[in-house]
């Protein structure tokens, strides 16, 4: 009797928790929540991270067997990890160029090049004392220039060339993304 029972109250505990799945009050929570997308080592896809050597074979598969794409020989240079297969990151870097880079090669230390798609056409981007428009300039830096990233406030990051320190637009610096924080 009381297994009948049971089952008789069964239908309507399903039909309760299904009608609290389905509560209005309850997927705003879930539809609101920002997923961010991570890959196999768990951190988040895409993120920028810079080059560890100064000579890096990019191919153009995830492994020593594919052809070798572009040989890079700066390092500190920002490439944007966009996919994860094994030990193998496909990046892309600052002219678009895609293909695949080991992981031991690559560096979570943050760095940026100043606007890159000014080269040619702008002489410098100013880097200023404060994150300030009307701050005054502590350098002129070329454009295409990769500097170390020290912090981002969503709008301006803290940046070093060489030997001068100071704030940069944060949409003039590839290798941050628009709005980012970083902190020191």
């Amino acid at each position: 009797m009381p297994r009948l029972a049971l089952c008789r109250g069964l239908p309507i505990l399903v039909l309760a928790l299904m009608a609290t799945v389905a509560s209005p009050s309850i997927l705003p929570l879930e539809a609101d929540a920002q997923t961010v997308e991570r890959g196999p080592s768990g951190l988040p896809l895409p993120r920028f991270v810079s080059l560890k050597s100064g000579r890096v074979n990019m191919r153009v598969g995830p492994g020593t067997d594919y052809a070798v794409e572009w040989l890079y020989l700066k390092s500190g240079l920002p490439v944007e990890v966009i996919q994860e297969y094994d030990n193998w990151r496909r990046v892309r870097d600052a002219d678009g160029a895609e293909g695949w880079i080991n992981q031991a090669l690559l560096s979570g230390r943050r760095t940026g090049v100043a606007a890159p798609w000014f080269k040619g056409k702008q002489a410098t981007v100013p880097l200023r004392a404060n994150p300030e428009e009307d701050a005054r300039h502590v350098a002129e830096v070329e454009p295409g220039a990769i500097g170390e990233v020290h912090m981002c406030n969503g709008e301006w990051c803290r940046i070093s060339f060489a030997s001068h320190e100071g704030w940069m637009k944060q949409t003039l610096v590839w290798g941050v993304y628009p709005g980012e924080t970083i902190e020191d």
